[in-house]
């Protein structure tokens, strides 16, 4: 994306009026199109007075300061999530501003997946032992799950995963060989049973919601299914404005808990690796689900370290576990493929990536405040209002910073991570305009009002990531 300005807070401090003697290290961000804080540039300046050890030490200083945006920290001071030890670790709530970024997120997902012909359930987080007996969950991954609850005979368990509950949602019905593909989504609850030592902010949690969806499909259609989810994971990186590090094909690994019936761990592989035809990827052992192959898409972050977002996963042993099937146009029964897939993974590690990647300067269409009126004297605070109330009518999240908040450029600063800042003086508020200032940088002409609102909103409503055409 092209640059378009670099911001130096700190520029002015290198030389205050009583002159400076010594290095100093400051950093600058470069911003794209959108409004996003690019890279850190570490920028030192050394005055005539400065030795080599002095700026040695700027130099550390500045690279301590460089690091990669922590979400932990971040969210924190965005007000975005925090933590309590009273609910317990790994058990992150949610803040306004954190959750209109949680429900931004799931509606975006929700939208995508019904274009795409998904019908969308909801089933409850515990389910008996049984269940997960059937479906090889509590032999296989018993250890991440939390202990059964004891309930008048009965044990019940936390799920750690959505497929027995769709599994049994897609049985409790009768299916002709008419409707395969019938996709099956669900934003959903699951838990599971991590120690304290590996939890960290949002990528490591206790419970999670997940972006769940099943494929019940006949064998021919698997590929074009998976390609398809595949084509809806690209989409959903664009809108979010983030990239995938790398494709991998997932497979089992010597000693681990998989499903033993190595005929179907080879079909499912070949369809994959059919999928991933032409995509660079590497096939990797020892990550496969204990039930079958997927393709993993691994994300980044500043640091380098990867981890997995969004999954896609062929399944020939839960139908047969949950004896799935279909009548067959010859009226018998045939077993029906069951896809996994995954978006955006748990929303708990979308938006955590989406933090750091962003450093709070989400995509307009997930920003927790879209738009801020800034009138310069209490004069134009009528018109700020009523273009609040237009953004309001529009679904758009705006509010008004008043003047006694501070000066026009104290509060065009506290909103510098608002995609529109909209100035309104005594010019513009007798001639119902506004004066936009773009979180990037740029500064529109005045317009009308209505027609700002509008282009804001169809750029919105479009899920783009640029602020302006």
């Amino acid at each position: 994306m092209p640059l378009l300005h670099r911001s130096c807070p700190a520029w002015d401090q290198f030389c205050p009026p009583n002159g400076y003697r010594g290095a100093h290290a400051a950093r600058c961000r470069d911003y794209d199109a959108g409004g996003r804080p690019g890279a850190l540039t570490a920028v030192l300046v050394r005055s005539p007075g400065a030795s080599a050890p002095g700026l040695r030490r700027a130099v550390a200083r500045s690279s301590e300061e460089t690091t990669v945006h922590d979400h932990r920290k971040l969210g924190r001071e965005l007000d975005l999530f925090d933590t309590d030890p009273l609910i317990g670790a790994g058990l992150p709530y949610w803040l306004p501003d954190g959750a209109v970024v949680r429900h931004a997120l799931e509606e975006y997902i929700r939208g995508a997946e019904l274009r795409a012909g998904y019908r969308h359930v909801h089933s409850p987080v515990l389910g008996k032992r049984e269940l997960y007996e059937i479906s090889g969950h509590w032999s296989h991954y018993s250890e991440d799950m939390f202990p059964p609850m004891d309930l008048g005979g009965e044990q019940l368990v936390l799920r750690p995963s959505l497929c027995p509950h769709h599994a049994l949602i897609y049985r409790s019905r009768s299916h002709s060989y008419r409707e395969p593909p019938l996709r099956m989504a669900e934003l959903g609850g699951m838990y599971r049973s991590e120690l304290s030592g590996v939890l960290g902010g949002l990528t490591r949690v206790r419970a999670i919601q997940l972006n769940d969806a099943h494929i019940f499909c006949t064998l021919d259609q698997v590929a074009a299914e998976a390609r398809g989810a595949l084509e809806l994971i690209r989409d959903a990186y664009a809108a979010l404005g983030i990239e995938a590090a790398r494709y991998r094909l997932s497979l089992p690994g010597p000693g681990g808990k998989y499903v033993a019936d190595p005929e179907l761990w080879r079909r499912s592989a070949d369809l994959l690796a059919e999928v991933l035809d032409g995509v660079d990827h590497e096939a990797v052992e020892g990550e496969a689900a204990f039930y079958g192959p997927k393709i993993d898409v691994q994300i980044a972050d500043s640091a380098g370290r990867e981890s997995t977002l969004s999954t896609i996963q062929v399944d020939f042993h839960q139908p047969s576990r949950f004896d799935l099937h279909y009548i067959g146009p010859d009226g018998a029964r045939h077993r029906p493929v069951m896809v996994h897939r995954s978006i955006i993974g748990s929303v708990e590690r979308a938006v955590a990536h989406l933090v750091e990647r962003h450093g709070g300067a989400f995509p307009a269409w997930l920003a927790p405040t879209q738009l801020v009126a800034l009138p310069v004297s209490e004069g134009e605070l009528p018109q700020a209002d009523a273009l609040v109330r237009r953004c309001a009518e529009r679904g758009l999240r705006a509010e008004i910073a008043r003047p006694e908040r501070g000066s026009l450029g104290a509060r065009v600063r506290d909103a510098r991570l608002v995609p529109y800042q909209a100035v309104i003086g005594a010019k513009e508020a007798a001639a119902g305009q506004v004066a936009l200032r773009l979180r990037d940088g740029r500064k529109l002409d005045p317009m009308p009002a209505a027609e700002a609102v509008d282009r804001i909103s169809a750029s919105v409503g479009a899920h783009r990531t640029e602020l302006w055409d």
